[in-house]
């Protein structure tokens, strides 16, 4: 069998890291298998489309690194891959249920079946559609469309029995008809419901899995009822845990960012985010925390997703992003810092010295954003004593003699001060002076910065260079 999955969010805002984690998932189920992985856009609910979200959509998912086989933009054997671009396809479908007895006109007003469910509500019933229009006979019905009363498609729901269809990650499951409604699945302007459309498509563009979120799971029975209904195979179901807060409430907004772009916009990196969403639900049955896309790949099975919800852990996220700025190339993490600093309007014209002070800094960032918190020592003009201890360490005798000493091998140094030579120089001060350890390297980072800690002082002196230097040191001999 030739494995097709796919990921179909409506284009109603940024993508939400659930969403990213579902389009994960099946990106990795699907290259896993030597199959193809499918992006369909389900715009239907054209009151909540915000301009511009297709491409947020697809820009989002080529920075994750995960890239669709066929969709908007790309095309594929089985497009469109918009689905107001199918209406028609839709519409034959709902006709032939009707034809065949399994769906029905439904001539209810919004009114009066907001004043049902309100009454069903106060009676502390279920919402469900009191099946009124399933009752008309086909007289009836064709006076109303002889009238032109504005009409809806619905469903039938047999009356009676159940329903028990297999999941991969949840084994069986059985459902009640009684606790289904005769689902609108053609509304009255002409577009589908997201029940009938998601059927059709997944037939059309032969999806061999549907993996989705787990809110989808009571809604599978009447997509199953769909399949038999229009006699055509379904596909295999794995419904997704939730993502929960600390709290284990479901992930909102009101907890924290739950939005991809807002991570994005913070300096989290593509494949921190990306490390981080794959286990949540996921596990590898081993120890191992950090994994590439590639071996994400090799490595996932829907057999190893969680039944239980999984715990967002911001604090795990911040951990394994500090991971990645610590060690990828620190040439791509100057790029992504240089936007930061701009902001704050910060002096990145020379991107060496910028670079310079991302390899000093970046072991301290959880996520870029922060650099701005501690840089300000490299772009100061005025340097300030921060405390009493560093302005007593400046006032010892070694102190001075180390500043003086450092000044003179700096002015016979040949050429610009690097980290190197700055090491070889304070070895010569130590085996001159006899000084050593804090003594030795303390004065030098106080004259320079004001501070007892900080970035590495070879970087440091390194960014300063030699005039600089020469400068702030000789400030602080005559304390």
């Amino acid at each position: 069998m030739s494995i097709r999955t796919r990921f179909a969010p409506s284009p109603t805002g940024f993508l939400h890291v659930g969403g990213l984690r579902t389009a994960l998932y099946n990106y990795l189920f699907a290259k896993k298998h030597n199959g193809q992985f499918i992006l369909r856009i389900e715009d239907t609910d054209q009151t909540r489309i915000v301009p511009g979200a297709i491409e947020n959509l697809i820009e989002t998912l080529h920075w994750a690194g995960i890239e669709f086989d066929e969709g908007p933009n790309k095309g594929g054997p089985y497009g469109p891959y918009i689905q107001s671009q199918r209406l028609e396809l839709y519409r034959k479908h709902a006709q032939e249920l009707i034809e065949k007895g399994y769906a029905y006109y439904c001539f209810c007003s919004p009114e009066r079946l907001e004043k049902m469910r309100e009454e069903q509500i106060k009676l502390k019933q279920q919402p469900r559609y009191d099946g009124t229009c399933r009752r008309l006979s086909q007289e009836e019905v064709k006076k109303k469309l002889d009238e032109g009363i504005p009409k809806t498609i619905r469903m039938k729901i047999p009356e009676w029995g159940e329903l028990t269809f297999h999941d991969l990650i949840r084994g069986d499951v059985t459902i009640n008809f009684k606790t289904l409604d005769d689902q609108i699945i053609l509304k009255s302007d002409g577009f589908p419901t997201y029940h009938l459309a998601v059927v059709v498509d997944d037939h059309y563009m032969k999806i061999s899995h549907v993996i989705r979120g787990e809110e989808w799971l009571p809604s599978t029975p009447k997509h199953i009822l769909l399949y038999e209904y229009l006699n055509w195979k379904k596909p295999q179901f794995a419904h997704l845990p939730l993502l929960l807060n600390p709290d284990r409430t479901k992930l909102s907004k009101r907890q924290g960012d739950v939005a991809v772009e807002d991570y994005r916009a913070k300096g989290y990196l593509p494949e921190a985010i990306v490390n981080f969403i794959a286990l949540l639900g996921w596990n590898p049955g081993d120890e191992r925390e950090f994994f590439k896309l590639d071996e994400l790949i090799n490595e996932f099975s829907l057999e190893r997703v969680n039944k239980a919800g999984a715990i967002f852990d911001i604090k795990k996220l911040n951990w394994m992003n500090s991971h990645y700025i610590k060690n990828s190339d620190l040439d791509r993490i100057t790029q992504l810092a240089i936007p930061f600093l701009k902001e704050k309007g910060y002096d990145v014209s020379n991107f060496q010295k910028v670079k310079i002070i991302v390899e000093a800094v970046r072991t301290h960032l959880e996520y870029l954003a922060q650099i701005v918190d501690y840089v300000d020592i490299f772009f100061t003009e005025i340097v300030e004593i921060e405390n009493g201890e560093a302005r007593e360490i400046l006032k010892l005798d070694t102190s001075k003699t180390v500043l003086e000493k450092f000044i003179q091998k700096l002015q016979n140094l040949d050429g610009e001060i690097d980290r190197e030579k700055f090491k070889q120089l304070m070895k010569e001060i130590q085996n001159e002076t006899s000084i050593k350890g804090k003594n030795l390297f303390m004065p030098i980072r106080i004259a320079l910065t004001g501070k007892t800690h900080g970035p590495e002082l070879p970087l440091l002196v390194e960014y300063f260079g030699k005039e600089k230097i020469k400068q702030r040191l000789e400030k602080f001999i005559s304390l």
